[in-house]
């Protein structure tokens, strides 16, 4: 299996790295980065790419992916509205359509993340445009599309590259492990999940952050 990974860099895909590279049904990684990954490995392929939005220089290349795990994303906080929409929306749709267009049999995972609104009428902006962009990739010709919405993900490996309101958020995941354990899942765990899905598949194709801890749990 070949897989595609952005958001390599991200507390969530730098664990599906780690992971993906010691995996022996993987048999190639492809990292699709902006910046240098320090990770190195002899099934690891990097790729910096400037612009998430055309995918056309790269089409040899996806011709050979079997699974596109997208775990790139950015925190609300960080950006303005239209970049959000850009970036979560935006972004994943155009990568989409290239690689459905260069295998037509790829599988997508897209991570989104809990509450996100299908009805795409919440005030809450990540909601809303998370569910927004659900619902545009359930309309492409895509024949396998699993969404994975965890809740709060707790950092077992530190990733200088997280926003400081997830920094700040972290000496909190023991309480909230303790008072809603439903609600965390920690950032091993997830990339357990996902990499199990996208080999395994699934009979879902939403899965809560329960579907996904009860997967880990299993591995």
């Amino acid at each position: 299996m070949h897989i595609l990974v952005t958001g390599a860099t991200g507390l969530v895909g730098a664990e599906v790295i780690r992971l993906a590279i010691v995996d022996d049904d993987i048999r190639q990684v492809t990292a699709l980065v902006r910046r240098p990954l320090a990770i190195q490995h002899p099934k690891l392929t990097t790729h910096e790419h400037p612009n998430f939005l055309d995918y056309s220089s790269l089409s040899p290349q996806l011709k050979t992916v079997d699974v596109c795990l997208w775990c790139l994303g950015v925190s609300q906080s960080q950006v303005n509205e239209q970049e959000y929409y850009t970036i979560t929306h935006d972004y994943a749709v155009a990568a989409t359509n290239a690689l459905l267009e260069a295998n037509p049999n790829v599988t997508f995972l897209f991570l989104s993340g809990g509450g996100a609104d299908s009805s795409e009428q919440s005030r809450t902006l990540f909601a809303r445009i998370k569910g927004k962009t659900e619902n545009s990739l359930k309309r492409l010709p895509l024949k396998r599309l699993i969404i994975a919405r965890p809740a709060g993900i707790k950092p077992i490996n530190k990733n200088p590259n997280a926003p400081l309101a997830y920094k700040i958020m972290n000496p909190f995941y023991p309480l909230m492990e303790l008072i809603a354990p439903n609600q965390v899942i920690s950032s091993v765990d997830l990339a357990k999940a996902l990499l199990h899905l996208v080999k395994q598949g699934s009979e879902k194709t939403i899965l809560e952050n329960v579907d996904l801890k009860r997967i880990a749990a299993t591995l």
